[in-house]
């Protein structure tokens, strides 16, 4: 049976999908707990990644080398940068680029060294399957949150977007960092601190990899201030029902 990964770099991202997992047990593996289970039939492993770029792809390398994952998806919360991408949204990701690589003038701006790209993209099948579910979460929006929780976080009509996604290790959170942003790599639709490098992994190793983020913020100066609530609340029951969605509609592999 094929074994899908699941990634979060933050506990609170990552508890609304181990609740569904009823017969999860741990295994630990450099300094992270992997949780290894099943969910609407399929073999799951489930880990937190930590936060950054080098512990997200320490967690994939385990995850492709110890526990033979087939697929994996990253799920968790971003930042918005995109026209139109707002809090409450869903960005999932058809190419990821590192933003903070820069090893110019010996290679461009972003591209990763060797490689010769420096957009990673995801696995095309995969993500249209992931959105296909997030739409449908989406439209369902109120069944999932309440709309108590709509009507407190100011979601009104939560929309789902496919394009790039960026990563860097800094999180960006004031008004000049997010417009440089926008300005070298207009195409962004939100920024992360991951998801880059485990895309990058994934490509070495010829797995399939996806990522969905809820937008928590617009990454600037009106970042929410409760972050961890928003995540708790709104990203990961986005996370839970999307991949809820996508595992029942997969066939066993």
């Amino acid at each position: 049976m094929a074994v899908i990964g699941i990634m979060s770099a933050l506990h609170e991202e990552l508890a609304a999908v181990l609740a569904d997992m009823p017969d999860e047990q741990r295994v630990t593996v450099a300094g992270r707990d992997f949780w290894v289970g099943h969910w609407q039939g399929h073999s799951v492993v489930a880990v937190l990644s930590h936060i950054g770029k080098v512990a997200a792809a320490t967690t994939a390398t385990v995850m492709l080398e110890r526990f033979g994952v087939d697929a994996l998806v990253f799920t968790g919360a971003a930042g918005g940068l995109g026209q139109g991408v707002r809090v409450g949204d869903v960005v999932v990701a058809i190419g990821l680029v590192q933003h903070d690589m820069d090893a110019s003038p010996l290679f461009p701006q972003h591209e990763v060294p060797l490689y010769g790209r420096a957009i990673f993209e995801s696995d095309a099948a995969l993500s249209a399957q992931l959105a296909e579910a997030a739409q449908q979460v989406l439209q369902a929006a109120d069944q999932h949150l309440g709309s108590q929780t709509l009507a407190q976080f100011q979601l009104n009509s939560p929309q789902l977007h496919c394009g790039l996604i960026v990563s860097g290790d800094r999180f960006v959170s004031t008004n000049a960092e997010s417009q440089a942003l926008r300005q070298a790599l207009p195409d962004a639709l939100a920024v992360e601190m991951e998801g880059a490098a485990v895309a990058q992994v994934c490509l070495d190793y010829g797995v399939p990899f996806a990522a969905v983020r809820t937008i928590s913020d617009r990454a600037d100066d009106t970042a929410h201030t409760d972050f961890k609530r928003f995540i708790r609340e709104v990203a990961s029951r986005y996370s839970r029902a999307i991949l809820s969605q996508w595992l029942a509609k997969r066939p066993p592999a």
